[in-house]
């Protein structure tokens, strides 16, 4: 389960913008622009008006106070940070939760490889070949299918490219989805 390191704060969205821009209020009526790190085009995960979560930060360098991390669904959570599947996905692999990737010693983020990547993840360990993960973010929900992507990837499609090439070379590669709504009831690529 993923902590944060503060406590998050409860708004209700107004409208999201310019793809990492999201205005919301605040329980006080205090009206915050906050940072929304999902590219995608998050189509079914919120609409104006529903509650969402977003946690703050004191940095004196950073433009925005605040970074959007859930919308509050019927079911749960939708998890909208896209910097923490990979965080999640680590978590669940060092406590041996996906059978698939068991018997891995050493965890490396987000290592260049390719030609002009980085891997969400890096496994290796003594007498095995070295594991390839990209972790992706899952939030979208259609006729009670979770689907990815959301939207078109050039960038998903060059990191599947990427991959092919590491497999090509002998080593493991894995997209990992990471299902990050309570509804649906299962996966499928689109």
């Amino acid at each position: 389960m993923l902590k944060f390191p503060d406590a998050l704060v409860r708004a209700i969205v107004i409208k999201r913008y310019k793809r990492f821009f999201v205005d919301a209020a605040l329980d006080d009526g205090t009206i915050v622009t906050a940072h929304c790190p999902n590219t995608g085009s998050m189509k079914s995960c919120f609409s104006a008006g529903d509650s969402i979560w977003l946690s703050p930060s004191n940095s004196p360098t950073r433009k925005l106070k605040w970074t959007w991390e859930l919308v509050e669904t019927t079911g749960g959570y939708i998890g909208v940070n896209t910097a923490r599947p990979n965080l999640i996905c680590e978590d669940a692999i060092k406590a041996a939760k996906i059978p698939e990737l068991l018997h891995y010693t050493e965890f490396s983020r987000e290592v260049k490889y390719g030609k002009n990547s980085r891997i969400d993840l890096l496994l290796s360990s003594p007498n095995k070949a070295a594991c390839y993960v990209e972790v992706k973010n899952t939030t979208l929900l259609k006729d009670n299918k979770v689907m990815f992507p959301d939207s078109v990837s050039e960038r998903g499609q060059k990191h599947l490219l990427e991959l092919i090439d590491v497999v090509k070379g002998g080593k493991r590669g894995v997209i990992l989805f990471l299902i990050n709504r309570p509804e649906g009831e299962f996966f499928l690529p689109r």
